[in-house]
């Protein structure tokens, strides 16, 4: 089965809803959780999963995430026909780039074609969660569908967020409806609806079909939850597998989240603080892989005045100094400094940010490469915060990459 199965991540989004974490990275590349990018879940999965060809489709400002690939993940042996390709757009038919999730596929069906493979697994680069993929494949096999998606339950009132779908006894999806105004619940759970992950199992010839007939008409969005699925249910086979289930290696957390904008990637970061993580990232026979840079390891020191460095509640990556500093409830990636009675609070702090003496900083994530002059207070006065910064709508403030303050102002 697995020899006749490759899978796709979709990882070319724009991801503006993460801006400015991605104004210069793509989505799947941001920083997560102190030492990984958000990518490496989708990749850990693939590698546990025993899935071996793997193509990534990329798109806007890929560079960090072309070198996180090729740094981080260059481990599969091409003897073995085993791969991870990052494939860049590349205009085979008309001269648009991607036009949706569904054309990103229809402009690498070649690639599908010379790999002599049944099955495709359609993923997404861009969501935090575990999964072990061969219970899934299973069922698509078993059940004899053309596809097969991945569902969990949702609250109901999120629902205009996701592709709801709805199921018989057997799991066959009778109806799929994105992003919807008003959903129908699940029965029997009037408060719940079922939505659709974006995991796909597609056998391979019905991937090829639907996707020919959508690119050929004119009047679609050519993507998967709004065109292709919808018009699938209609004459194909289409199932549906729950998520978390108790097949497959991985334990059970049942723990997905879309990181899609600041407040859902600040809060997925700030669960794993929580003393028993709703992600288990400790099952010894499913780590997350990433890149690691040799780098010294994390040490917390008395500063130049004499106060202790601390640290409470949080995680710290490998390289950090915290000297005389005090670190609550945050995670502070590699290389960072927090000098003598700096106070960070609630913080997501990236690689290499220097908080200078007396610095405050509470509900804040600084990107990389940053020098808080000393003294300066963010997240604390929301009216000078906003003359510089993004603001979430959960008041996160956000720091860009490489920001240079004046001294004069901080």
């Amino acid at each position: 089965m697995l020899e006749q199965t490759i899978a796709v991540i979709l990882a070319g989004g724009v991801g503006s809803r993460l801006h400015p974490l991605t104004q210069d990275r793509a989505k799947p590349a941001v920083p997560f959780g102190g030492k990984y990018r958000i990518i490496d879940f989708t990749l850990a999965n693939c590698l546990h999963s025993g899935l071996r060809r793997i193509l990534v489709l990329t798109q806007y400002k890929s560079h960090s995430l072309h070198k996180h690939l090729r740094d981080g993940w260059s481990i599969f042996n091409p003897e073995l026909n085993e791969y991870i390709i990052s494939v860049p757009p590349q205009m085979r038919e008309g001269e648009n780039w991607y036009r949706g999730t569904a054309d990103s596929m229809y402009q690498n069906l070649f690639l599908l074609e010379r790999s002599n493979i049944k099955y495709v697994v359609i993923l997404s680069g861009d969501h935090i969660y575990r999964m072990d993929y061969v219970p899934m494949l299973n069922q698509h096999i078993q059940t004899g569908a053309e596809l097969t998606i991945a569902c969990m339950s949702i609250p109901i009132n999120e629902a205009f967020r996701f592709g709801i779908m709805s199921v018989d006894e057997s799991r066959h999806i009778r109806s799929f409806v994105e992003k919807p105004e008003h959903a129908d619940p699940i029965p029997g759970h009037p408060d719940q609806a079922l939505a659709s992950m974006g995991i796909y199992v597609f056998s391979v010839d019905c991937l090829k079909r639907s996707l020919e007939e959508n690119i050929s008409n004119p009047n679609t969005r050519h993507d998967f939850g709004s065109d292709v699925i919808p018009g699938l249910i209609q004459k194909e086979e289409v199932y549906a597998y729950p998520f978390g289930g108790k097949e497959g290696r991985v334990s059970r957390d049942h723990y997905w989240r879309d990181v899609g904008t600041i407040d859902s990637y600040y809060q997925a970061n700030m669960d794993l603080l929580q003393t028993v993580p709703p992600i288990n990232l400790y099952q010894q026979d499913w780590y997350i892989r990433s890149y690691q840079k040799p780098v010294a390891p994390a040490k917390m020191v008395s500063g130049a005045s004499g106060t202790e460095g601390i640290t409470i509640n949080s995680i710290i990556g490998g390289g950090v100094i915290v000297s005389g500093g005090c670190v609550q409830n945050s995670i502070i990636f590699q290389d960072a400094r927090i000098l003598d009675t700096a106070i960070v609070e609630n913080s997501l702090i990236f690689d290499h940010v220097v908080i200078n003496p007396g610095c405050h900083i509470r509900n804040c994530i600084i990107d990389k490469h940053v020098t808080l002059p000393p003294k300066t207070q963010v997240g604390i006065n929301r009216e000078e915060d906003e003359k510089r910064f993004v603001i979430s709508e959960q008041g996160i403030v956000v720091i860009p990459k490489g920001y240079q303050f004046n001294s004069a102002t901080h």
